[in-house]
């Protein structure tokens, strides 16, 4: 089953996970030494990103190695874009605003 991007970063954990990913690759048990949990439930939070496809298992001998998707993570870009286009609209309306009461109290 594919999962949508937006649950693999719906959850604190996979969104700490997916930063540490993002520096180099990790076996589970690396990852799981970052946590105070079990390794069965990084296992599941690993199982979640690799269902929404945001990181690969590469096996090297007898580890697997997690390694995040970059262009996986180029959707949540594109989807928040929207929301830095409105929001940097809404500054420059009230920088303009800002600037036009201060040149009127002169």
């Amino acid at each position: 089953m594919r999962r949508d991007i937006f649950q693999a970063i719906a959850d604190p954990t996979r969104r700490s996970i997916i930063g540490l990913l993002a520096m180099q690759a990790m076996t589970p048990n690396g990852i799981a030494e970052h946590f105070q949990t079990t390794r069965q439930a990084v296992s599941k939070h690993l199982r979640v990103l690799t269902e929404c496809e945001v990181v690969k298992q590469e096996y090297q001998g007898r580890e697997i190695y997690y390694h995040l998707e970059i262009e996986r993570m180029k959707e949540i870009d594109k989807w928040l874009e929207q929301f830095r286009k409105l929001w940097e609209t809404r500054f420059e309306q009230l920088d303009n605003l800002l600037a036009n009461l201060k040149k009127n109290k002169k």
